[in-house]
């Protein structure tokens, strides 16, 4: 009878924490600032996440933008739990407000949660023959690439096109006047990936240079044109981080993201996985065949030494060389 009335005392106790969980973690919201392009592909991860039981109850708000944009808003205040932006640059600007811790890359797999490289997408059937770095400064291509400035995105292929001419060959000087060439031929310079794939696929240009992953998302989307992966090119490494005052949902969402299944998902949206023993897999057969597209090198490579020397060297708003390339072209210099 004791035993009968003790188990009739607990479980009601039990019942209530078990209800306190649930009602704390339907109570959770976390605030997810992302760089412009990713929203298809994280809708993805959010839906299936809500169906696990470190998501249940969990939603989300989400907010999309360039990337050093995004980084400035997060570093100013804006509510954020996950970080997902274009460049380490902009994770550092984060960390160093204070709000991201400064070791975040001593997480799994250097905090990056997806892979891309830079890329072209050119009209159907490549009208202007445009296979390489080469072909973009050529008279008469018009070219599209975001603004280097707000846009994480135009920072890559800026990197990318220094990088590709000095591994060609070029000595440091000269590998800048080709920059400077591109950038001559450029049409456009909006203010982030996603507004100069639109600005593209509403018919100006010859070339958009973007993430490969933009230029799937686009196909998906029913867009017309061919994708172009030079040699050598430029791999994009995508870091997704919690900040400091993050519910633990936050760093569950970020350990889900790096889980096999959630890595297909992004391999199948056009992203190279970082947990690269998904691409093994039958069904990622045709992905794995697309990824394998030739020599890429990184931000580590000694050509540029880090994020933190290439702010410097290549964006600093002072003295910066794309501060003095849009000068010379006449294109924005904020």
């Amino acid at each position: 009878m004791r035993k009968l009335l003790l188990f009739a005392l607990i479980l009601p106790v039990a019942f209530g924490c078990a209800g306190a969980a649930q009602a704390k973690r339907a109570g959770t919201t976390l605030n997810l600032v992302a760089y412009s392009t990713p929203k298809p592909v994280l809708g993805k991860l959010i839906a299936r996440f809500g169906h696990t039981a470190a998501g249940r109850g969990v939603s989300f708000s989400q907010s999309y933008g360039p990337s050093g944009s995004q980084a400035r808003a997060i570093a100013a205040g804006q509510p954020t739990d996950v970080a997902f932006l274009s460049t380490g640059l902009d994770i550092d600007t984060v960390a160093d407000a204070g709000i991201v811790s400064k070791s975040w890359t001593q997480t799994p797999y250097g905090g990056i949660a997806a892979d891309s490289v830079v890329a072209f997408v050119v009209r159907p059937g490549n009208p202007k023959h445009i296979h390489g770095w080469k072909d973009l400064v050529k008279p008469g291509v018009q070219v599209v690439t975001p603004d280097p400035f707000p846009s994480g995105s135009a920072k890559w292929n800026v990197l990318a096109a220094y990088g590709a001419a000095r591994k060609s060959g070029l000595n440091s000087k000269k590998a800048i006047q080709f920059v400077t060439r591109l950038f001559k031929n450029a049409v456009s310079q909006d203010s982030s990936g996603s507004n100069a794939a639109n600005t593209f696929f509403s018919g100006r240009g010859d070339v958009l240079i973007t993430y490969e992953s933009e230029a799937y998302a686009a196909f998906a989307a029913g867009k017309q044109g061919k994708l172009v992966v030079p040699q050598p090119t430029m791999l994009i490494q995508l870091p997704m981080v919690t900040t400091k005052r993050a519910p633990a949902a936050a760093k569950a969402f970020i350990k889900y993201a790096h889980a096999p299944k959630q890595q297909r998902i992004f391999a199948a949206s056009g992203y190279r996985p970082v947990v690269k023993s998904v691409l093994k897999r039958p069904d990622l057969a045709s992905w794995r065949k697309k990824y394998t597209t030739g020599p890429t090198f990184n931000i580590q490579d000694k050509l540029f030494g880090g994020w933190l020397k290439v702010d410097k060297v290549w964006f600093d708003l002072d003295a910066g060389r794309m501060v003095k390339i849009e000068q010379a072209v006449g294109g924005p210099t904020h």
